[in-house]
This record gives structure tokens, sequence and C-alpha cells, in this order.
């Protein structure tokens, strides 16, 4: 007969609410596309199918499920709930590549404006020609 190895002692019931806090994490993201959807250049559908169709994970893409929920929030907004670890910087470089995609990414680019919230702005355009006719 073999020897028999040493068992851990069981974790306490406080332990495991501890652990089981700590895995579901909730983050809510909104990316703030107001601008360019006013001025018709930008559409919100596509952008959410296009998030719905490229967030990945565990590696694998349309693995969405009920851990990411992605909805238009009125206004040009489109709010990402999180309830697994997420990036924000992700869903900014997914931004940066529908808008690439779009041939947008001449006049648009993405801003953080606080923790979880990003915006689409137009490039500040200085007009030089104006100062040169009035010499």
């Amino acid at each position: 007969m073999a020897p028999q190895r040493p068992v851990a002692p069981k974790a306490t019931a406080g332990a495991q609410r501890g652990k089981a806090q700590k895995g579901k994490v909730t983050k809510k993201y909104t990316i703030n596309c107001s601008q360019p959807v006013s001025d018709k250049i930008f559409d919100l559908s596509a952008f959410e199918k296009f998030l719905h169709d490229k967030i990945k994970i565990e590696g694998r893409t349309g693995n969405l499920g009920e851990q990411i929920a992605i909805s238009q929030a009125g206004d040009g907004k489109i709010e990402v709930v999180a309830h697994i670890p997420f990036s924000g910087r992700y869903l900014k470089y997914l931004t940066k590549k529908f808008l690439k995609k779009q041939q947008l990414r001449d006049w648009l680019r993405v801003v953080s404006t606080s923790k979880g919230v990003y915006e689409l702005r137009f490039f500040n355009v200085v007009n030089d020609e104006g100062d040169e006719d009035e010499e």
C-alpha cells in the first residue's frame, strides 16, 4: 500500500466568499461618438456590430456570452459592460481599428476623457491659408 499524502485543510466559508468576489469584476466603459454621429460621418450601429464581432475572450472572437454586454446608450454613445477582467486600452485599439477600416482615422482620434470614458474627437486643423491672403 502506498503512503498517504498529507491533505490541505479546507478553506473557511469566509475565505471562499472572498475568492468569489475577486473573480467577478464588473467594469463599465463608455465610448462617446456624438460629434461624428451628429455630422453623419460615423455609423454607430456598424461600430456596435464591429465590437460584437471583434472582441476576443480567451483568444476567441464571437465568444461574448453573458460576460460582456455592448449597447447603445443614446446620443451617440456606446456602453461596454464587462464582468471579467477587461482592458480599456483594448477598446481604444478596436476603436482605432474601426476608424482605419472606415477611412476616418485621418480626421478622428480617440481620447480618454476620464477613467473608463473614451471620446471620438476631430483633429484640430489650423487654417494657415487665411494668414497668407492678408499679407
